[in-house]
């Protein structure tokens, strides 16, 4: 049997001592007992006289470098966009030639769309301020970095193709924008309503957690089908606006936010199977019955 010792690369400082390690153990195994050897992380509600420990508790302190509170990020990787995309819809000067500057499109669907687009964003900022209510109450500094490149570089982008001067109305014309229409109102109105119900499950200040259930409101009843069904509603809002704009590059941002709402949606869903054992087993993370 041999004897390990795991060293911080940086500082050189000794992490752990890994006693009777077999000496055909693979690196993999002993990154799992590194990892056991540390302990599980603990939630600030948590009780010393409740945790598994003797007369003496150690306790590790992991550095999780510079942090920024969540309602800081998401306040201003939404603010950027609303702003972003109205720069464009005003035509001021630089973006396009100069003969449009400060002009306005002749087609109704561009109002239409800088008033959904607005109104998603706003709608956003509000429920930051007033609806949700955070587990966590920072994240990594650099996360405000990445996330407002992606919300504000796509705003940027959907923007000056839905303004430009050139841009076409959709193919079907008006029965195909009044789909689309209908169909970003009804899901921004069922990302609201799931948003108020995950609301409703955690008390002020408190940081417990719950299965969520459908309530009276119709627009919850997803519930039954789906473990997140903001994301669902979400990615139903943008499929909405792409169509009704007929735009690439709003739907090649409905795509890439469809796969990061599936990751996040698959852990979530993979938290509450963990965490509740009577957990509805018909439940998908995203889309009933695919996903």
């Amino acid at each position: 049997q041999k004897h390990v010792e795991i060293l911080d690369a940086k500082t050189k400082e000794k992490l752990c001592f890994l006693d009777k390690v077999e000496p055909n153990a693979t690196i993999g195994e002993i990154k799992s007992m590194f990892h056991k050897s540390q302990g599980k992380s603990l939630k600030d509600e948590d009780v010393l006289q409740h945790l598994p420990v003797g007369t003496t508790a150690t306790f590790y302190f992991r550095d999780l470098g510079a942090q920024i509170s969540w309602v800081t990020v998401f306040l201003t990787e939404y603010a950027g966009p609303l702003v972003i995309y109205l720069l464009f819809y005003f035509r001021v000067p630089l973006i396009y030639a100069s003969k449009y500057d400060f002009t306005t499109s002749k087609h109704w669907v561009v109002h239409l769309a800088c008033m959904c687009h607005s109104f998603h964003f706003v709608k956003r900022l509000l429920e930051t301020l007033f609806v949700h209510r955070f587990s966590h109450g920072t994240m990594p500094l650099r996360n405000i970095f990445k996330n407002c490149s992606f919300y504000w570089g796509f705003a940027a982008w959907m923007a000056y193709y839905i303004n430009h001067p050139l841009y076409t109305p959709p193919i079907y014309g008006e029965q195909q924008i009044r789909m689309g229409l209908i169909m970003f109102l009804f899901c921004q109105l069922g990302n609201f309503s799931i948003h108020i119900a995950l609301r409703n499950l955690r008390p002020p200040g408190s940081k417990i957690r719950r299965i969520p259930y459908p309530t009276k409101n119709p627009f919850t009843w997803i519930f039954l089908l789906v473990s997140c069904p903001n994301y669902t509603y979400e990615l139903g809002s943008w499929l909405g606006f792409t169509v009704m704009t007929q735009c690439v590059p709003v739907a090649f941002f409905t795509l890439v936010g469809f796969i990061q709402m599936t990751v996040w949606a698959k852990g979530k869903h993979r938290s509450y199977l963990k965490e509740f054992r009577d957990y509805p087993p018909l439940r998908s993370p995203i889309l009933p019955f695919l996903l």
